[in-house]
């Protein structure tokens, strides 16, 4: 109900999915007679691919108007989960977006609150070498409405590793209502690391000795939250001057204070392709920022996807007497794994780094076609012959991937070892009931109907083997769909990997298990009940053998006296 481009809202909380074109300029005010304050959560954002702060933003600010105080604005290459909090009752926030046609999409919640209200266990600061911590109520649900920061702070030289033990959260795609938040630093504004939420075990680790934690939730849908342990990890010296990270979404590349100096440059001398796009931290210089952003380009090889960036060293002026400096930072996206190269060119000098990651690829079941709720149980008890949807989710901000499902195998046991079964092979359907749906932005979606292994084996897993390619490459073998194996040629694909979801199981199987625990239970409770009754009637024949006892002798005892009569006295 709320409109496409602007409103005027005063409820005490409300969640707010926004979708803008080109050439928008959308106001929202935020504003209601309570004496309480606005916290405001952008989720997440999705702006045009390559766009600046200077022509596509959300800006917020503090007060009823766009007259108000700035409080900060959120971009392309903003590094983190955008987070404002007003100083009173209102709050104005606009996004604005250049002429490029594109669906820009954004999710946004806001509530009011009390700042004096405390939780416990909620945030905090830990300086100890290691520690724990949990969320709040923790193994009970989290509370709704929270915001909990928790500063991590480790002895010097050392790093500070994170591993979360148990997690359980709202499950979503984009982790945009129920999340955590790991940054890499003191604040919450850049430096993100990652961003959690579901059901699942994770680790991080910072590249200094401090690292920040966030929590948030929304009104509903509250599960046990997490149990984390952090422990301090002695740093050696580092070995380069210049480090490149890449994810599955994002380039991360980091040139220390001390190589600038001696080059004679500092951070207001660099920038990428992407002139708009500035270091995110100053020591060490940071720049972090989607893989499809900033002037990033993108190649294909036919064996791996790259994506290239370049860091410049300029100077103002009409001369200079400094080398030139340009760092290429490339991120290669090769089979089960991701490739970083950096190399930096000083006239004729050339150095290289590499490290290794891979994309994020997850695969779930759902309840129904339209793919909005997935299955958060296991085992999945299901009916034979009933239709099960599968979806594959490629996580990555590139919006020009492609995810193709080329081989699907069921078996009874998780490590595919032994007897298996073909859905799916070579994109070609091997399964009458198995129904492929197009291809959609970054998943692949199919169903089948369930059936069960013979030889009484009860599980089912499935594994799906997914190839990722360039939706710009109309020759890739994800365009090509379905390929008989004898006309299968060349690898085409540019990345590959596997994942793996189960198990599931005949609800028939849940129904015998019920049955026999409720003649289990029937038979305990009637058990004492019969104990109680042989316990009565014994005591009963008992009691009537008393009886019969007492009255014999009383009748033996009356036989055994003299007789007495009596007689009629005769009237005279």
């Amino acid at each position: 109900g709320v409109p496409r481009c602007g409103a005027s809202l005063s409820n005490t909380n409300k969640a707010l999915k926004i979708d803008l074109n080109s050439n928008a300029n959308c106001v929202w005010h935020i504003q209601r007679n309570d004496n309480q304050t606005i916290r405001l959560i952008f989720s997440n954002f999705k702006f045009a691919p390559s766009s600046s702060c200077e022509t596509e933003s959300i800006k917020v600010y503090d007060g009823p108007s766009s007259n108000s105080t700035l409080l900060g604005q959120v971009c392309n290459n903003t590094d983190a989960v955008p987070v404002f909090q007003s100083s009173s009752n209102s709050l104005t926030f606009l996004i604005t977006t250049n002429s490029v046609v594109f669906t820009r999409n954004f999710f946004v919640f806001y509530y009011y609150f009390s700042p004096a209200t405390k939780i416990e266990n909620c945030g905090g600061r830990l300086t100890a070498h290691n520690g724990t911590f949990t969320s709040p109520n923790y193994p009970a649900s989290y509370p709704e409405f929270m915001y909990c920061v928790w500063h991590i702070e480790t002895p010097k030289n050392s790093k500070i590793n994170l591993q979360f033990q148990d997690f359980f959260l709202e499950l979503d795609q984009n982790c945009q209502f129920d999340f955590v938040a790991v940054y890499d630093g003191l604040t919450t504004d850049s430096g993100l690391i990652g961003k959690a939420c579901g059901l699942s075990r994770l680790t991080f680790e910072s590249s200094s000795n401090i690292m920040t934690v966030v929590l948030s939730t929304d009104y509903a849908n509250s599960y046990r939250g997490f149990s984390a342990q952090y422990t301090s990890v002695v740093s050696g010296p580092t070995e380069t001057n210049t480090t490149l990270t890449c994810s599955s979404d994002r380039m991360k590349i980091v040139l220390s204070k001390a190589f600038l100096d001696s080059l004679g440059y500092n951070e207001t001398h660099l920038q990428l392709n992407d002139p708009f796009c500035r270091p995110v931290a100053t020591d060490p210089v940071i720049f972090s920022f989607p893989l499809s952003s900033c002037g990033t380009t993108k190649t294909d090889d036919d064996l791996s996807i790259i994506y290239t960036n370049v860091v410049t060293f300029s100077e103002t002026g009409i001369i200079t007497r400094k080398k030139t400096v340009q760092i290429v930072a490339q991120c290669k996206m090769k089979n089960n794994s991701t490739v970083e190269v950096i190399y930096i060119t000083e006239n004729t000098i050339t150095q290289n780094i590499t490290s290794a990651g891979r994309y994020n690829v997850s695969m779930a079941f759902y309840d129904s076609d339209s793919f909005t709720s997935p299955v958060l149980y296991s085992p999945y008890y299901v009916d034979l012959n009933q239709n099960l949807f599968a979806q594959v989710s490629l996580h990555s901000s590139d919006p020009n991937l492609l995810v193709f499902l080329d081989t699907c195998i069921a078996s009874p046991q998780s490590d595919f070892g032994s007897v298996t079964y073909d859905l799916i092979r070579s994109g070609c359907k091997k399964d009458d009931t198995v129904v492929i749906y197009p291809p959609f932005e970054h998943y692949g979606r199919f169903k089948f109907n369930v059936f069960r292994f013979l030889r009484s084996l009860p599980l089912v897993y499935l594994q799906c083997e997914i190839l990722i390619c360039d939706s710009n490459d109309a020759n890739s073998r994800c365009a090509k769909g379905c390929i008989s194996r004898h006309k299968r040629a060349a690898s085409s694909y540019t990345w590959k990997t596997k994942a793996v979801v189960g198990p599931i199981r005949l609800k028939r199987d849940l129904r015998a298990a019920e049955h026999s625990e409720s003649l289990t239970k029937t038979d305990a409770e009637e058990t004492p009940s019969l104990q109680r009754y042989s316990l009565f009637t014994l005591s009963f024949v008992v009691l009537v053998s008393n009886i019969i006892i007492v009255v014999a002798v009383i009748l033996k005892y009356h036989q055994r006296q003299p007789g007495y009569g009596y007689q009629k006295i005769q009237s005279s």
